[in-house]
């Protein structure tokens, strides 16, 4: 059942499969963090969705490469055993400097199916 009120949990308690995506995309590790998702998921990411291994994978590297930024997180909250929220703060060169950004993740059979990046 889906409350729709995230819960704060320490960011160990996110499911290996977000860990793993958000620790290869902070390292600029494609494949691994293209590993996380459906063959079939989508990304929405600047109002742009990718669909699609891959659409996700040419959107990954041209994020990895776009701009250079430091990201620390700095909230991971729960909504179901399906829909997680992180928050990252971003600092670097892209336009405005800094932002902070939240990640809704939803999951399907252990894999990223949709991820939502918006500040």
């Amino acid at each position: 059942m889906r409350t729709d009120q995230p819960q704060d949990i320490v960011p160990g308690a996110l499911p290996e499969v977000i860990t793993r995506y958000l620790d290869a995309h902070r390292t600029h590790d494609t494949a691994t963090a293209l590993s996380a998702f459906h063959p079939d998921a989508t990304v929405t990411d600047e109002r742009r969705t990718h669909q699609g291994a891959t659409a996700i994978e040419t959107w990954l590297n041209r994020s990895a490469g776009e701009y250079t930024y430091t990201i620390e997180l700095t909230g991971t909250q729960k909504v179901d055993a399906d829909h997680y929220v992180t928050t990252h703060h971003l600092e670097g060169d892209f336009p405005g400097g800094v932002v902070d950004l939240h990640y809704r993740f939803t999951l399907r059979a252990g894999l990223i199916d949709d991820l939502v990046i918006e500040s």
